[in-house]
């Protein structure tokens, strides 16, 4: 299995255009022990040339454009990327979708309730249906697994078993429309597994820590969390005001009841914070926090980080 992390950052990337908070600051002015990042996004393979995609970002054609494995090649007008996996609503989720409008067939796999919201819901994202069989939409269901295939049907050699994490679908769709949708079919928790077996597990929002989200862990090779904030009060604190970590529906990485403390038993996963938000401290490599998360034995994912299991 192959996995390249196009991007690493939460919404915003790093820096973010309109902050200024002393971590962007001091990445700008080249003083930062640290380096930029674009916002999440993954990108996974079973033979190095057939691509899925975990979501699309914001910065997904930049993020293409620096990573050679996902380049055309052969004839014009054909990528290796074959299929698009979303997880959820957000438009750091499903705003790069737009980016792949151009006449290119690939499949989506989504829940009902998230085709609902971008197909039904959002006239914009008909551009990627302008002819036939552009993209095909398959519908999946949170506790299901299934084998993951390109926009003709062939096996990629992929297997995903999803389940749901939390029920808060986006601030634009509204209570009108989302008295239409399935809760649980807001945000999925993700497992990837190789035809060799090896496993990896895609957690970069994650509300709440409990013994089966545990349990899916433990069977992972890989594990990518939710490393978004670093204390609960931190925007509260950055900005002077604002909504905690835990009602943005982030576990924070520090306190009593944050990842650090709460995952220090789950042993077998190689263990990589993802989806890290421009103002948390982690990011400076010069800093305590970063020293502690990496004595816990965490790393901090970094953009254009390759890894082969």
């Amino acid at each position: 299995m192959y996995i390249e992390i196009l991007g690493s950052a939460a919404g915003g990337g790093f820096p973010q255009w309109n902050c200024n908070c002393v971590n962007c600051r001091s990445l700008r002015a080249g003083t930062f022990a640290g380096k930029p990042r674009t916002q999440t996004q993954f990108a996974i393979s079973d033979d190095g040339e057939h691509w899925l995609l975990l979501n699309a970002s914001p910065d997904l054609r930049l993020q293409i454009e620096t990573t050679p494995a996902l380049h055309p090649r052969r004839v014009q007008r054909t990528s290796p990327i074959c299929t698009v996996l979303l997880t959820g609503a957000d438009l750091d989720q499903t705003a790069g979708l737009l980016s792949l409008r151009e006449l290119q067939p690939f499949r989506i796999y989504c829940t009902s309730s998230l085709r609902r919201v971008l197909r039904e819901q959002n006239n914009v994202f008909g551009m990627l249906n302008r002819i036939p069989r552009q993209v095909d939409w398959k519908t999946i269901k949170p506790a299901q697994s299934f084998a993951v295939a390109d926009n003709s049907g062939e096996n990629l050699g992929l297997c995903c078993e999803v389940f749901s994490l939390r029920n808060r679908y986006p601030v634009y769709v509204s209570e009108e429309q989302r008295a239409g949708l399935v809760p649980e079919e807001a945000s999925l928790g993700l497992i990837v597994q190789s035809s060799s077996g090896k496993r990896v597990t895609c957690l970069p929002a994650v509300s709440t820590i409990d013994e089966a989200l545990r349990g899916r862990m433990e069977s992972s090779d890989v594990l990518f969390f939710d490393g978004t904030f670093w204390s609960d009060d931190e925007l509260i604190r950055v900005l002077g005001s604002g909504a905690t970590a835990r009602d943005m529906g982030h576990v924070p990485v520090s306190g009593p009841d944050g990842s650090l403390e709460s995952l220090a038993g789950v042993k077998r996963p190689r263990k990589i914070y993802i989806h890290v938000n421009n103002t948390n401290p982690m990011l400076n490599e010069a800093g305590p926090e970063y020293a502690e998360v990496r004595a816990q034995g965490w790393e901090i994912a970094e953009d254009g980080w390759r890894l082969e299991l």
